[in-house]
């Protein structure tokens, strides 16, 4: 190999090329190559086109300006999967959302941090990166369909807040920069976690970051964030007492009803064609095999399969976003643009809360019946009038 570095060389004759012509042939190249390197990756892939119509999408609902949005992800697992939860922060400039994520994989593990981003707990994500993008603007090692491309994995809960006080967003924003830090530092016992500042599934988990921002940062003092119970002065911490993305999402909702919030559900549709396998997780199949369940809460329904929820707070959270959805966006398989599948009006939250708990109510005995009946309620995705059972 040496040895065939080391022969001459010889080269063409010089060619002379005007600058401008050079300017544009640079152009011209980059453009190719850059169409080459996207038409090599397959759709709903890393790397892969996105959606052409993203941006006209995402600027249609950046419209309706509201100023957070809790982003519940469904579950991707058949029994046992409580999802994830992120907020989203409106821009003052008018540009993309930003969204705050924590880090599964920010839990002080040699094995991830060899493979995954680990730089951060939470994680600064552009929504529509979020939501649909194909590359990571934060990291090459970020996780794709975790901290971008979620709805090639899996379907997107956001719940919108408006006439959120802009102080109350900054100390938002402010109070994640705080937890960063104190990863960054590994420190310990402060108001908002005992233990050292890393991920953790139970005990510093995504929707408890989230629900401590909120408390320890913007002042929610009856937000309940669940800690650690002890037990021979010992931490006993179980899936019993752990945060949960669906639980804190319908506690965060009734603290916005408290303070007049305007209130809103959009969901994004699961891409159900990505032909992705995550090369840490083979055995699970593609993407678009996998179950796309709506998040549980921790009740006898969490292990349940995806279509079999009977609990009355499974019941009581799937109806109250339904009643207070305003749009359902889908991504289609033949066109691979977006389209809003259903647009309709929410429900004033009072109403919505007040319906939802009525319907969940009956439709719990009405499941433990174990007979045929039409549910009150309608769970939020669904296209039709709810099927008997």
């Amino acid at each position: 190999m040496l040895a065939a570095l080391q022969e001459p060389v010889s080269y063409p004759p010089m060619i002379h090329i005007h600058p401008s012509r050079l300017c544009l042939a640079g152009w011209t190249c980059a453009l190719l190559l850059a169409a080459a390197s996207t038409a090599a990756a397959d759709f709903a892939t890393p790397g892969g086109p996105t959606p052409a119509n993203l941006d006209a999408v995402m600027r249609e609902l950046r419209a309706d300006r509201p100023d957070l949005e809790l982003l519940v992800s469904y579950g991707t697992s058949k029994g046992g999967s409580a999802g994830h939860l992120a907020l989203a922060v409106r821009d003052d400039a008018g540009g993309d959302e930003t969204v705050y994520s924590a880090n599964f994989y920010a839990d002080r593990e040699p094995k991830h941090a060899e493979d995954f981003y680990t730089d951060d707990l939470i994680v600064r994500i552009p929504r529509s990166e979020y939501l649909y993008g194909t590359t990571s603007s934060v990291s090459a090692k970020a996780s794709f369909g975790l901290d971008y491309g979620e709805i090639y994995k899996r379907s997107v809960l956001a719940i919108r807040a408006y006439g959120v006080p802009r102080a109350e967003v900054a100390a938002l924003v402010r109070y994640f920069e705080r937890i960063n830090a104190d990863y960054h530092a590994r420190a310990r016992r402060t108001e908002y976690h005992d233990g050292e500042v890393r991920y953790d599934y139970l005990r510093l988990n995504c929707a408890k970051t989230i629900g401590s921002a909120f408390r320890y940062g913007a002042g929610y003092d009856t937000l309940v964030v669940e800690g650690k119970s002890r037990l021979l002065r010992r931490p006993l911490v179980t899936a019993r007492n752990a945060n949960v993305p669906t639980e804190m999402a319908v506690k965060l909702l009734e603290e916005w009803g408290k303070r007049g919030y305007g209130l809103d559900v959009v969901l994004y549709r699961k891409y159900r064609g990505s032909p992705y396998v995550d090369p840490h997780e083979p055995e699970n199949g593609t993407f678009g095999e996998l179950p796309d369940r709506f998040p549980s809460v921790l009740s006898r329904d969490f292990r349940r399969e995806a279509d079999e929820y009977e609990d009355y707070d499974n019941l009581f959270a799937t109806y109250l976003f339904y009643n207070l959805a305003r749009y359902i966006v889908a991504l289609d398989a033949s066109t691979s643009l977006l389209r809003f599948e259903t647009r309709k009006s929410p429900m004033p939250y009072a109403e919505a809360v007040a319906r939802a708990a009525r319907s969940a109510g009956a439709d719990e005995a009405g499941y433990a019946r174990h007979m045929p009946f039409a549910p009150n309620g309608v769970r939020v995705g669904a296209t039709g009038p709810a099927a008997p059972r």
